[in-house]
């Protein structure tokens, strides 16, 4: 009974996580299972995404969690490492603790470590016998450009430089208010913290592929 929680970065947005879990998905979808020796893509898939613009009904995921827990021995959740943060704090001032901050007044994730608050919620709600938490972040920038990256890398390189020699400054990107075209966007535009759009259709069949209920949106605070 393994419970195995996956952080991804993300403070106030839970794109990254999100995207994530469905080029994970979609990986799977390219490998070949044997159920009869144990090995179902059950065991591997995502079975539920938590992210900061979202509130999560603890009692009722772990209702859900608990009889996929029953039924295939593991469970893999996918978080925003901010996901829960208000959660946490709550928790935590609760029992009179200080609340870590930086100097900009920002919560010390390292600190309250929200991965490992999900996996001691959900450990003990689910029976899980062994719990993991692993940081994406880390395997990301040990791992090597795929062709998507290199491909990725030349076309925001070569726009760059085309922008440069007709001195058009802005932040080279996908701007996805400009119907997700490669341009430079805008400086005064450029900022951070700005919310995932949980409304999306991709990540509402992400959710319904995991069977996952939706659940309401929260005010992130940036």
């Amino acid at each position: 009974r393994m419970l195995i929680i996956h952080e991804v970065m993300g403070r106030s947005c839970g794109w990254l996580t999100a995207a994530t879990a469905v080029e994970y998905r979609r990986l799977l979808d390219a490998e070949e299972f044997i159920p009869s020796l144990g090995l179902s893509r059950g065991n591997l898939d995502v079975h539920a995404v938590f992210i900061p613009e979202m509130a999560v009904d603890l009692t009722a995921e772990a209702a859900r969690l608990k009889e996929i827990m029953d039924r295939g021995d593991n469970v893999n959740i996918f978080i925003s490492e901010g996901a829960g943060v208000a959660s946490i704090i709550t928790e935590m001032q609760a029992k009179g603790q200080e609340v870590p901050r930086d100097a900009f007044g920002h919560v010390k994730l390292d600190a309250i470590n929200p991965g490992k608050w999900f996996g001691e919620q959900f450990a003990q709600m689910l029976g899980a016998e062994k719990t993991l938490v692993q940081k994406s972040g880390y395997f990301a920038r040990a791992a090597k450009s795929n062709a998507a990256d290199l491909e990725l890398i030349k076309s925001c390189t070569d726009l760059a430089v085309t922008c440069a020699l007709r001195r058009e400054s802005g932040v080279i990107g996908h701007d996805e208010d400009q119907g997700d075209e490669l341009r430079a966007i805008e400086f005064p535009r450029i900022k951070g913290g700005k919310p995932f759009k949980v409304e999306s259709p991709w990540f509402g069949e992400l959710l319904s592929a995991i069977g996952q209920p939706q659940g309401a949106t929260v005010e992130v605070q940036h």
